[in-house]
């Protein structure tokens, strides 16, 4: 994709960023206006970032997994509740410290499009910001879970038993 086309996607887009940590909440949100991004928006808790998301309608969210009032997991049981939470759709990129297998797995049940490891690279953010922009990926129901649609060919049946 041309480097212009790129820019002005980035340019457009609206982010938010929901961290506990001061620190990596300024580091992303530097990677972020770096790669061009105008719209940043913050929360440093589970309970902030649900208000961000139903008052700054972000276009996505990168949500840590461990935050006080509300963990990550907690906060995407609740965004993935499609007819209760406004913006069940949203685009999710989930960081955390650990990148256990458990986590991994847990975070695509809960519905996560992408899933970092700490530290992050600006050019890892910016791969999976542009796939999500450039591929997004339908919701789709799986049992009672709401997650994107695998990127390879699944057996939602097989995903629900597992879950």
């Amino acid at each position: 994709m041309a480097t212009k086309q790129i820019e002005k996607a980035m340019e457009g887009l609206v982010v938010l960023v929901a961290d506990s940590n001061a620190y990596t909440r300024r580091l992303t949100r530097m990677m972020l206006t770096n790669l061009g991004a105008k719209s940043i928006y913050e929360a440093a808790d589970g309970v902030a970032a649900l208000d961000a998301i139903r008052t700054v309608s972000p276009d996505v969210m990168i949500l840590d997994w461990d935050m006080p009032v509300l963990d990550g997991r907690e906060v995407m049981r609740i965004v993935r509740s499609p007819g209760i939470f406004p913006k069940p759709n949203l685009p999710i990129i989930m960081l955390t410290d650990l990148g256990l297998r458990s986590r991994v797995t847990t975070a695509i049940r809960l519905g996560v499009h992408e899933f970092l490891v700490k530290p992050i690279s600006p050019k890892t953010l910016q791969q999976r910001l542009l796939g999500i922009m450039l591929a997004p990926r339908p919701m789709v129901r799986a049992g009672k879970y709401y997650i994107p649609m695998p990127r390879r060919r699944v057996d939602l049946q097989e995903f629900i038993n597992v879950a």
